[in-house]
C-alpha cells in the first residue's frame, strides 16, 4: 500500500455527533436520518465520553413501543468503552481492528479530538480500488 493509503483520507468529517444530554428519541431521529450506523457522543469540553449506535438504540426504541414514551438520553444508552483509531492509520491496520471486532464504525481521533468517523464499507471499498489499480 502506498503511504497515502491512512484511514484521514478516506474518513467521513461531516458526521453526526451528539452530547450525553440528547434526548435519547432525538438521538435516534438523528442516526436514522442520517443513515449513520452511529455518532460520537461529546462533552462541552470536546471531549469523547462514549459511542451510540443503532444497536444500542434498540432498547429505548422497544422501551417505547411498549410503554408509549420515550426515557433517557443519549448517555443513558450509549456505550462507554470506545475504541478509536488514529487518523495517521494505515488501511491493513485499520482493516485489522474491523477483523478484531464487530464494529460497523470507528470514531478516528487527531490531537485527542474526533475529526472523523471510518466505516468499515469505506475501507474494504477504498483497498478494493488500490488492489484493481495495480492490477489495471
Amino acid at each position: 500500500m502506498s503511504q497515502d493509503a491512512v484511514i484521514a483520507h478516506i474518513m467521513q468529517t461531516d458526521f453526526p455527533r451528539l452530547s450525553p444530554s440528547t434526548p435519547i428519541r432525538e438521538a435516534v431521529a438523528v442516526l436514522a436520518r442520517s443513515q449513520a450506523p452511529a455518532a460520537p457522543v461529546i462533552d462541552d469540553r470536546d471531549g469523547l465520553v462514549g459511542i451510540l449506535t443503532e444497536k444500542d438504540c434498540f432498547r429505548p426504541m422497544l422501551n417505547a413501543s411498549y410503554y408509549q414514551q420515550w426515557s433517557g438520553s443519549a448517555g443513558d444508552y450509549m456505550s462507554r468503552e470506545v475504541v478509536t483509531l488514529p487518523s495517521d492509520l494505515d488501511f491493513v491496520s485499520a482493516a485489522e481492528e474491523f477483523l478484531a471486532r464487530s464494529h460497523r464504525v470507528y470514531p478516528v481521533i487527531r490531537d485527542g479530538e474526533v475529526v472523523g468517523m471510518l466505516n468499515r464499507s469505506e475501507l474494504l471499498a477504498a483497498i478494493l480500488d488500490i488492489s484493481e489499480a495495480r492490477l489495471g
